[in-house]
């Protein structure tokens, strides 16, 4: 990729990079308050009890905390409407399967959940290498409730035939945390779509690299087993 681009000394250079640092500085500081205000949301009670097919068993909500206080879900569209599994899931979950094990060390689970049955599942876990618990949700109503509760703008949502309801057209791509509490499941945060794009690290390197994220995604990003050689 070439592209014309302005060229200076290392003093110009130095000027820009610190009017650009002050804001970054103050990007930092407003992710540091947002942050905050996340785990200032109200706790809401979990009052559905959701059944998951997992590699121990069936399991409740509850159990896939797996003995800790907090977990996160990663909703990934692999289901009816993306059989295959979705390229921008996998793309982005290369990145976070990493920190699976650092999260339980902070009293954290971190696990996918999707549609399809757990078999589809694991063969496609296993294909990508991933460590990390899958597990099926299947026609719990799991994601259907996320969009309701995530409020998927109405105009997304009457997309389609049948009931109206996202999932009659694509999967649920979004990121769910919760916390056990006396017994009791809380859902404390929940974030769809590009709401997730901050947690893949491709896009944060890329963002600063010299071309940035490019122009062109007709062939990228891939299931990384699905490039050229």
């Amino acid at each position: 990729m070439t592209t014309a681009h302005a060229t200076g000394t290392r003093e110009q250079w130095r000027a820009d990079y610190e009017s650009l640092l002050a804001e970054e500085k103050e990007l930092t500081r407003r992710s540091t308050e947002l942050a905050r205000r996340r785990r200032e949301l109200p706790w809401v009670p979990v009052e559905k009890e959701y059944v998951f097919d997992t590699t121990s068993g069936p399991r409740t909500l509850a159990e896939l905390f797996d003995g800790r206080s907090q977990l996160v879900v990663r909703h990934f569209m692999h289901g009816p409407n993306t059989p295959d599994g979705c390229p921008g899931c996998t793309f982005e979950t290369d990145g976070l399967v990493g920190a699976a094990p650092h999260l339980a060390r902070r009293d954290v689970t971190f696990l996918l959940a999707s549609r399809s049955p757990l078999p589809v599942l694991t063969r496609y876990r296993q294909r990508m290498g991933w460590d990390v618990e899958w597990v099926s949700s299947g026609d719990s109503g799991f994601d259907a409730d996320f969009f309701d509760y995530m409020h998927v703008p109405t105009a997304r949502r009457d997309y389609g035939s049948g009931s109206g309801s996202m999932l009659d057209v694509m999967e649920l791509m979004a990121l769910s945390c919760f916390a056990l509490r006396d017994g009791v499941v809380h859902h404390t945060y929940s974030t769809y779509d590009r709401g997730t794009e901050a947690l893949n690290p491709t896009w944060q390197l890329l963002d600063r690299t010299p071309h940035g994220r490019g122009e062109d995604f007709s062939g990228w990003p891939r299931k990384r087993d699905e490039y050229p050689a």
